[in-house]
């Protein structure tokens, strides 16, 4: 089995999973602009010691050349202590933003890990 047939998609709307892409109306080749990435922005995820996002990476794919990782993010704490599951003083939420500069038009491409039900992604298109 390929891991492609492993990855889930769907309508972030409707499906707490599913990474968004949040960018500018307008993109402007060569310059800078910012990118916000999450998981839960319609239906929030449950954030806790046993059901939790553990990382949202996202790539560009020119409309010409191969797939770039430009970011990646880690979210590392969710509630665990030595008192017990959900106990902790710390829950990182998933949600990131990074600034990016493109040459080039394509898609980004979002995927997170639920550590329950695994693999999910999503894309944007990028126009000038």
């Amino acid at each position: 089995m390929a891991i492609g047939e492993l990855v889930k998609s769907a309508d972030y709307k409707s499906e707490k999973h599913v990474p968004v892409i949040v960018l500018p109306s307008k993109i402007v080749a060569g310059e800078a602009f910012e990118v916000e990435v999450s998981v839960g922005k319609e239906i929030a995820h449950p954030n806790t010691t046993e059901h939790f996002i553990n990382w949202i990476s996202v790539y560009f794919k020119p409309a010409e050349g191969n797939l770039i990782n430009v970011a990646r993010f880690e979210y590392m704490t969710h509630g665990e202590a030595v008192a017990g599951a959900n106990q902790g003083p710390a829950y990182a939420e998933p949600c990131s933003k990074f600034v990016l500069k493109l040459k080039t038009p394509g898609k980004l491409i979002a995927t997170s890990y639920c550590n329950i039900h695994g693999l999910w992604e999503s894309e944007a298109e990028v126009k000038f």
